[in-house]
């Protein structure tokens, strides 16, 4: 893996941890507070920012990862962002982070 590869896949898994620590007190936190959407869905459109950036040998050799899934979300929430579904962020928060988290931890241990 090249350096700036590399910085963007810990750019990735800087991004998971912070979502992390944001959402720790669970689902009705996050749902009553402004202030953890914002940072939630921020740190989902820096994942997929990153991702967008990563080289195209990268993403074609880790497959496992659903990395245009990934860019599209971050491309709704940019330029649909005053129509952010809240229950859909919390879907990933819930479903594919953890995953996310294992592939780009296993994807650093190649570096």
């Amino acid at each position: 893996m090249n350096e700036r590869d590399k910085l963007y896949v810990v750019h990735i898994a800087e991004a998971i941890e912070r979502i992390r620590r944001y959402t720790a007190a669970g689902r009705a936190a996050f749902m009553e507070d402004d202030m953890i959407q914002s940072a939630v869905v921020r740190q989902i459109e820096i994942i997929g920012e990153a991702a967008r950036n990563l080289s195209s040998e990268l993403r074609s050799d880790e497959q496992a990862v659903p990395w245009r899934k990934i860019i599209g979300t971050r491309d709704r929430l940019i330029h649909g962002y005053s129509e952010v579904n809240l229950d859909a962020v919390w879907a990933i928060v819930e479903r594919d982070l953890a995953e996310l988290d294992r592939e780009v931890k296993r994807i650093l241990g190649q570096a």
